[in-house]
C-alpha cells in the first residue's frame, strides 16, 4: 500500500527557515575558505578551513532537518534513529571538509575547484539520504532513481559553482549571490530528493525495521538542531567582529604596517579584515602558495592549472 506523504505540514515556515540556514552556513563556510588563501600559516589555514567545513557542514544538516520537520506520512507516525541522524552530520562535516582542504591547499585552479565542488556535493547529497535513512516508520521508503541523480548533479553543480564565484570574483554583491545561489541549490537539491520518495506501508500488524530507540521529529530534532544552530551563529560572530585576532592574532604584512595611518587607493577594507593592499585576494587559476606570494610582496607567478 502506497502511504500519501506531506513536505510541507508548516507551510512555508520549514523551506523558509531551512533556506536562510542554507545561506547562513553556505555564507560563513565560503567566506573561511577565501581568508585561508590569504594565510601562510598552516596552523592558521587548517583553522580557517576546519572552520569552513563544520560551518558548511552544519549549515546544511541544519537545513535537511529543519525542513524534515515538515515531512510527514498520513497513515503512520514518522520517528528518527538518533544514531544515523548524528552519523549524518559528521558525514556532511568530513566531505565538506575534504573539498574544501582540496581548495585551500591547492588554490583555486580549475582542476582543485572541481574536484573540490565535487566532493563537496556529494557530501551534501550523502548527508541528505544517510539522514533518510535514519526516518523510522510503519513501512519503507523508496527512491525514484532518475530524480535522486538529478539531486546529485544539483549539488555537485551549486558547490563547485559557489566555490568558484567566492575565490574568484571578490565584491560584496558577488559573495552575498554565491552564498544566496549555494542556499537555493541545496534547499532546491533536498527538495528534489523528497520528491524522488515514495513510503510503502507495512501490512497491520507488522512493525518497523530498526524502530526500536527511533524518537519523533518533535522531541529529537528540535534539540539536535539547537547545537549546530547556536556553532553558526558563534561562527559568524568569528567571522565578522575581528576574526583574524580570534584565530591567532591580526595577520599583518609588511606593506599594510607601514600603510595603517593612512588608506590610500592601493587599499581596501573589508568587513572584519583589517586594511589590505590590492591585489590579497586569490586570483582564479593561481595556487595558495602563488596567492601568498603575491600578498608577501614576492610578485605574481605565471598562473598555471593543477
Amino acid at each position: 500500500m502506497q502511504g500519501t506523504t506531506e513536505g510541507f505540514s508548516y507551510g512555508l515556515i520549514t523551506p523558509v527557515a531551512a533556506f536562510l540556514m542554507a545561506c547562513l552556513g553556505g555564507a560563513l563556510g565560503l567566506r573561511c575558505a577565501i581568508r585561508s588563501l590569504q594565510t601562510a600559516e598552516r596552523g592558521r589555514k587548517a583553522g580557517w578551513l576546519a572552520l569552513g567545513a563544520t560551518a558548511i557542514g552544519s549549515g546544511v544538516w541544519t537545513m535537511h532537518f529543519i525542513a524534515m520537520m515538515g515531512f510527514a506520512v498520513a497513515e503512520t507516525p514518522v520517528a528518527y534513529d538518533p544514531a544515523t541522524t548524528l552519523a549524518s552530520l559528521a558525514l556532511a562535516i568530513v566531505m565538506v571538509g575534504l573539498g574544501i582542504f582540496i581548495v585551500g591547499y591547492r588554490g583555486t585552479t580549475t582542476m582543485a575547484l572541481v574536484t573540490g565542488g565535487t566532493v563537496t556535493g556529494l557530501g551534501i547529497a550523502s548527508m541528505h539520504y544517510l539522514g533518510m535513512a535514519g526516518i523510522r516508520l510503519e513501512g519503507r521508503l523508496g527512491y525514484d532513481t532518475v530524480t535522486v541523480g538529478g539531486s546529485v548533479v544539483i549539488a555537485v553543480v551549486a558547490a563547485t559553482t559557489a566555490l568558484w564565484a567566492a575565490v574568484s570574483v571578490h565584491s560584496l554583491l558577488m559573495s552575498l549571490a554565491a552564498s544566496l545561489a549555494m542556499g537555493v541549490a541545496v534547499t532546491g537539491m533536498h527538495y528534489m530528493g523528497m520528491a524522488a520518495v515514495h513510503v510503502h506501508l507495512r501490512t497491520s500488524g507488522a512493525s518497523a525495521d530498526g524502530a526500536d530507540g527511533a524518537e519523533p521529529a518533535s522531541t529529537l530534532l528540535g534539540p539536535m538542531l539547537v547545537g549546530p544552530g547556536v556553532f553558526l551563529l558563534l561562527a559568524a560572530v568569528v567571522v565578522i567582529f575581528d576574526p583574524l585576532m580570534v584565530m591567532g592574532g591580526p595577520e599583518r604584512s609588511g606593506p599594510v604596517l607601514r600603510n595603517q595611518q593612512g588608506r590610500g587607493r592601493h587599499e581596501r577594507a573589508l568587513p572584519g579584515i583589517p586594511a589590505q593592499p590590492a591585489g590579497w585576494e586569490p586570483r582564479y587559476g593561481e595556487t595558495a602558495e602563488e596567492t601568498v606570494s603575491r600578498r608577501s610582496g614576492g610578485g605574481s607567478r605565471d598562473i598555471h592549472d593543477w
